[in-house]
């Protein structure tokens, strides 16, 4: 049986793929589901019944960045990744969503290189549904940043788009010389957007952080006002943003009702490199 890059949860044996999903040489078995993604965050490690974005806001997010919004940010994601880029690479997608990002980042590696492998992990099951089915190249887990079942020093470029900065796994499954991109809302980031949800909004903070291991090459930020033309895609676009979860009603209606909208959006892209050997 292949291979996959996905290590047991209960052992941390090698998993290989079988035809209805991985199993290892322990006779653990994770079955595939029907969308083509596997189950490998144990219960012990979930903080509910149903970990992660749910089903609303995956929905949300995948007709959103379907319609190509963002499509200046994965533009700078494929330029980052070709120019780390070799045949046989290894690339983590973490908290990879839908997979939006991941399916434009292999489609353009694999335009200049061959032998690319890709796996995505994300604790909602909802957003690998959408993942999955959009590239069955690449293996998909349900499974945490903060316990990646990954083998030590495996993956070569890690990709990290919003999702939280697990330092020590990504220094534990990073190749000494491998690649991070982290990818965070600039200070503008939606700015229009939050003028209208709050009587005070604020510009998101620019922060750069050193991580033990790693060492930050460049900082690239890229930026672009978006046409929102519809109340349905001014609606996704606030669904899958941290702040459907703290805007009071009257915000809400305010925004929701609103037929079109031109707002900024504006991403930093870290760019760090491993230096050390993981301890």
């Amino acid at each position: 049986m292949p291979k996959s890059i996905f290590l047991c949860p209960v052992c941390g044996s090698q998993l290989a793929s079988f035809e209805q999903g991985l199993s290892c040489p322990k006779g653990h078995r994770f079955d595939r589901s029907s969308a083509g993604y596997v189950h490998l965050l144990p219960a012990n490690k979930k903080h509910s019944k149903l970990p992660g974005d749910d089903k609303t806001m995956c929905t949300a997010r995948n007709r959103f960045l379907s319609q190509g919004f963002y499509a200046p940010l994965l533009a700078l994601l494929q330029k980052l990744a070709c120019e780390t880029g070799f045949s046989g690479m290894q690339i983590l997608d973490s908290g990879c969503g839908e997979g939006y990002y991941t399916v434009g980042i292999y489609q353009k590696l694999t335009e200049q290189y061959s032998n690319i492998h890709v796996a995505g992990i994300d604790i909602s099951k909802f957003a690998l549904k959408y993942a999955a089915k959009r590239l069955p190249q690449a293996e998909f887990a349900v499974a945490s940043c903060y316990h990646l079942p990954l083998t030590n020093n495996s993956v070569d470029l890690i990709v990290n788009c919003f999702s939280p900065m697990a330092q020590q796994e990504f220094s534990r499954v990073l190749k000494k010389g491998g690649t991070l991109l982290y990818v965070v809302p600039a200070p503008l980031h939606l700015w229009e957007m939050k003028e209208i949800l709050y009587p005070t909004p604020y510009q998101n903070k620019r922060q750069q952080i050193a991580y033990d291991g790693f060492t930050l090459q460049k900082v690239e930020t890229v930026s672009q006002t978006i046409h929102l033309t519809s109340s349905q895609q001014i609606q996704d676009l606030f669904q899958m943003t941290p702040y459907c979860w703290k805007t009071s009603q009257e915000g809400k209606e305010k925004l929701f009702e609103r037929e079109q909208l031109d707002l900024q959006i504006e991403f930093d892209v870290h760019i760090f490199q491993k230096t050390s050997d993981f301890v």
